[in-house]
């Protein structure tokens, strides 16, 4: 995949983020609840921690923390990125997924000190921490780099 191509969908996963969470933001109230579906509500959170709110309450200096984590990874991830080859399909996705899902949250971080979640799924009275469109994007850009990971440890362990 050209390299532009690899940033294009960073790109798309950042914009997507960032108007999703514009949006929500500006039309649902803090912690109101608005049934999707039966195991999926929009509500409005804002996380100054890490993943599952994370030290959230840890004092003010986590925001530091985790935006320089952030642009740390982000910048590693941009090289990375930069240095695939091209036959390298799955690494490409996984690794432009969740470069545009940490710099979408790095986004948040910056601007307001803390990441807008609005995605809340539950199954009956259990809730699933709320998330948004970059943690989604980094998850699954996550499990592709863990099958492309084992791919590449199987394909050595056949030739080697």
């Amino acid at each position: 995949m050209p390299v532009f191509l690899r940033f294009l969908i960073s790109t798309i996963i950042v914009v997507a983020d960032q108007v999703t969470k514009i949006i929500a933001d500006r039309s649902i109230e803090m912690y109101e609840q608005i049934y999707v579906l039966p195991v999926f509500n929009l509500t409005l959170h804002y996380n100054k921690g890490a993943a599952f709110s994370f030290l959230s309450d840890a004092g003010g200096w986590q925001r530091y923390f985790f935006t320089a984590i952030s642009a740390i990874v982000s910048i590693v991830l941009i090289i990375w990125l930069m240095r695939l080859a091209r036959s390298e399909k799955i690494m490409t996705w996984a690794l432009a997924l969740v470069l545009g899902g940490a710099m979408g949250n790095l986004i948040d971080r910056v601007i307001y000190g803390h990441v807008i979640d609005f995605i809340q799924v539950h199954w009956n009275e259990s809730y699933f921490p709320s998330f948004n469109i970059a943690d989604s994007a980094i998850t699954v850009g996550t499990v592709l780099l863990l099958i492309a990971t084992f791919r590449e440890g199987r394909s050595e362990n056949e030739t080697g």
